[in-house]
């Protein structure tokens, strides 16, 4: 038997499941994810995967030569977009109107510097816009090492894009999952660890 649950991915003492609520997006995401990050125990991106019916992920570094990330590119009458802190990104901020056109937005996953170069392999992305977040947004990844205030961890950018994108949606069920995943991980923390390590926001381990 199995020591992690076949649908969240985690250890079955750990699993979020019973804390995913099934969201409906008119935009569509798909994940991009550093084969590192697939089993890592605080990963996030699964969590926007199991609750929304119309959010891809794919694990891997390359993705030039991914049939089904490529044919969906290819698709007509949909704008894609990807959320990437580039020079030329375009700052979310106002709702938008996906009735007339499908939006895709494509996340992807892992550390700054493996994202960095998954940026640079994967070349068919570079002619799509990017996107970024307001940088007044603070991430509460409280028990993961932050390279500033700022950085959101995969969930949090994808509640962050929809919410401002689709206001009149609540989709704060994302971050509910999200901070009990955490809440649990800093019970099983031997008492005085997080006080020590964690409480000033960024982790010193």
């Amino acid at each position: 038997m199995s020591r992690y649950c076949s649908q969240c991915g985690k250890a079955h003492k750990a699993c979020i499941c019973a804390e995913i609520v099934p969201l409906t997006s008119a935009v569509e995401l798909i994940i991009l994810q550093h084969p590192t990050e697939e089993h890592r125990p605080m990963g996030t991106a699964r969590i926007l995967n199991l609750s929304l019916a119309n959010c891809r992920l794919w694990v891997g570094e390359d993705f030039r030569d991914h049939a089904p990330l490529n044919q969906l590119l290819a698709e007509p009458d949909v704008v894609h977009q990807v959320l990437y802190p580039s020079e030329h990104s375009t700052c979310i901020s106002a709702e938008v109107d996906s009735s007339y056109q499908k939006i895709r937005v494509i996340l992807l996953d892992g550390t700054w510097k493996k994202v960095f170069k998954m940026w640079q392999i994967n070349t068919q992305l570079h002619s799509l816009p990017c996107l970024h977040l307001p940088e007044t947004l603070k991430g509460n990844y409280r028990i993961r090492k932050a390279p500033n205030d700022n950085a959101l961890s995969t969930v949090e950018a994808g509640f962050h894009l929809l919410q401002l994108w689709q206001p009149k949606q609540d989709f704060s069920p994302l971050l509910n999952a999200f901070e009990a995943m955490i809440d649990y991980q800093i019970q099983q923390m031997p008492k005085g660890v997080f006080e020590r390590h964690y409480s000033n926001g960024k982790s010193t381990l």
